[in-house]
């Protein structure tokens, strides 16, 4: 076994305050939305935490949009370009989660310092991080002062478009969260990729390679 570094500083500072925020906006939006059904907290409360932590997630994907955009980070979500090489490559990986790794499979694909993402977590990731989120962001944003927005709300439909918009990704994030915690936690034992997270190291083969030959 040897270790590869592959989740720098400040990407972890990043997925863990994406992490929290997202939990936390998930109960907030929960509590407001059903605020007959919950009482958590007060109604004042959640709207006034889910509008701070919104911002905060807001901030937090310009820096990711940065590092994806600036450094190496990218080509993590990039691994395989060829349409029916990535296709080929997630209905490996499907067949692998659904049934090879309770049959005791090897998993096909292999970390390397390049390429962290197998290609089914790259595309997931990339659906996610600029499709789902942006509308999310930004529906969230006009949703927060419909006054000042009002103009832009009328053009995209009105308030119940918008609002049916938010709350429909919101269902889809809400569903992503746990997936993604599950998907977590099938390393060789179930605490691996997580800790790699924490302390930015991932154990691999000592017969993995250390480079893709077609990077």
């Amino acid at each position: 076994m040897r270790r590869l570094y592959i989740h720098p500083l400040l990407l972890r500072i990043w997925h863990w305050t994406n992490a929290v925020g997202f939990i936390l906006l998930t109960l907030t939006g929960i509590q407001i939305r059903y605020v007959d059904l919950f009482n958590v907290v007060s109604f004042r409360t959640a709207v006034i935490l889910h509008y701070w932590v919104g911002f905060i997630i807001i901030g937090n994907f310009f820096i990711w949009l940065l590092l994806h955009l600036f450094t190496k980070e990218a080509r993590n979500y990039h691994a395989e370009l060829n349409p029916v090489k990535m296709f080929k490559g997630c209905l490996e990986q499907i067949i692998y989660y659904g049934y090879g790794i309770f049959k005791g499979f090897p998993n096909p694909f292999h970390l390397t310092k390049e390429h962290k993402f197998n290609p089914l977590q790259a595309l997931t990731y990339q659906i996610v991080m600029l499709v789902f989120v942006p509308l999310q962001c930004i529906t969230g944003v006009l949703l927060w002062d419909i006054a000042r927005f009002a103009k832009v709300i009328d053009v995209l439909g009105g308030v119940r478009v918008v609002d049916t918009v938010h709350v429909l990704i919101f269902t889809v994030i809400a569903c992503y969260i746990p997936f993604h915690a599950y998907l977590a936690t099938l390393g060789r034992t179930p605490m691996e990729h997580i800790k790699a997270m924490v302390t930015g190291y991932e154990e691999v083969e000592d017969d993995a390679p250390e480079h893709d030959e077609k990077a």
